[in-house]
């Protein structure tokens, strides 16, 4: 019998592959008002994240990209937990999943993260930070370009 982190770490993996070979939000964004696009050096996983920011809101959001599961799991995780945010929101759970991979237990008990948190154990492997925070980057560069165009 498996025990109990056992089991929730299989639950964690399955998460993150359903997401890897099922993402959410995976295509372009036709009608976004910005566009970004990230690259992590280190492995070659890209990201083009658009949205569509309204008043503040994030009221949609897409994705292409290629890369591992870690990169293109996190990134559809994300696009399916800011859609509909206000902004600041938006950036808060950021900061939030970011505390988490660098260790944050408490960041990692965090409900609102939802699926997101199945990508805590990667906190544990430093080179394979940087591919969960792909996404969550081009999010913070984003909401900087609509920012200083607004302003």
């Amino acid at each position: 019998m498996q025990d109990p982190t056992s089991q929730l770490n299989s639950l964690y993996q399955q998460v993150i592959l359903d997401h890897y070979r099922h993402p959410r939000n995976k295509e372009r964004l036709e009608n976004g008002t910005v566009e970004v696009h990230m690259r992590n050096p280190a492995c070659g996983d890209e990201i083009k994240l658009q949205l569509r920011i309204e008043d503040e809101i994030i009221v949609d959001l897409g994705f292409t990209g290629e890369g591992c599961s870690i990169s293109q799991a996190s990134a559809s995780m994300m696009t399916t937990l800011l859609k509909g945010r206000h902004v600041d929101e938006a950036l808060s759970l950021t900061g939030r999943f970011t505390s988490m991979m660098h260790g944050d237990e408490a960041a990692a008990r965090d409900k609102e993260l939802k699926d997101l948190r199945a990508l805590e154990g990667v906190s544990k492997f430093p080179i394979r930070i940087k591919c969960a925070l792909l996404g969550f980057d081009a999010l913070q560069e984003a909401v900087k370009r609509t920012r200083e165009d607004e302003a």
